[in-house]
């Protein structure tokens, strides 16, 4: 069984396919936890990506948006009290129109543009980010 406390990297997931495909993404899978509190209401895999023990969740069945996610990231933070970076990633929703039929899994030509976040990243994942292009941009990268 994995200690909860050597886990600081949270995903969240929407749903299941989101869910099947971030535990692909592990380059080790963990043992569940040795405890977790009894309100715990959430579904966790744990393992490690690189040198980062990682949880992921799933939101609730038919349980969507920024207060399901707000709850399971709030499991989450009880759950793993070393808990530090929280993400939610995934496909995103789509909508529909009699003029632009798009739906999750069309692959768009286009570049992406953000519609909104919650909040912002922790400072530490920002500047790893920065850190990441600047590297691209003097390395180049394999992608």
């Amino acid at each position: 069984m994995s200690d909860p406390k050597a886990y600081t990297v949270g995903w969240i997931c929407a749903i299941t396919t989101e869910y099947v495909a971030a535990q692909v993404f592990l380059d080790e899978k963990h043992d569940g936890p040795d405890y977790l509190p009894q309100h715990s209401k959430s579904d966790y895999t744990l393992g490690r990506i690189g040198r980062h023990n990682v949880i992921i969740a799933v939101l609730p069945l038919g349980e969507y948006g920024p207060s399901s996610a707000a709850r399971v990231a709030e499991d989450m933070m009880h759950c793993f009290p070393n808990f530090r970076i929280g993400l939610m990633v995934g496909i995103d929703g789509c909508a529909p129109s009699p003029k632009h039929d798009i739906r999750p899994g069309d692959i768009v030509g286009q570049s992406f543009h953000p519609t909104g976040f919650l909040n912002q990243p922790p400072t530490i994942l920002r500047a790893a980010v920065n850190g990441l292009k600047a590297h691209y941009e003097l390395e180049g990268h394999q992608l």
